[in-house]
């Protein structure tokens, strides 16, 4: 979807936006809504603390990431966007 009204960079910026968001949909279809309500069959926290958790994982593996598999990287960036955006819905269903 492109708008005239917005500069080429803020393009961008909605060109991903929009791909986060058809990427956390298409997930949430998929496995169902298990990163805000978690089975919790080895794990008793909240799905808040179990976000955090994979937060986690996905930073450390951009950290750790061989440079020259960007595409590795880009796919672990994308995922902690969605993560994050994940984050501050569980945040808002708890109510803080």
């Amino acid at each position: 979807m492109c708008d005239d009204t917005l500069t080429e960079a803020q393009q961008m910026i909605a060109d991903e936006c929009d791909s986060v968001k058809a990427l956390l949909i298409a997930k949430n279809r998929e496995y169902g809504n298990s990163a805000l309500e978690p089975i919790r069959i080895f794990s008793k926290v909240g799905s808040v603390e179990q976000i955090k958790v994979r937060l986690d994982d996905k930073l450390k593996r951009i950290s750790t990431t061989d440079p020259a598999k960007a595409e590795i990287k880009e796919d672990t960036v994308q995922d902690l966007i969605g993560y994050l955006i994940l984050y501050r819905v569980a945040l808002r269903q708890a109510g803080g």
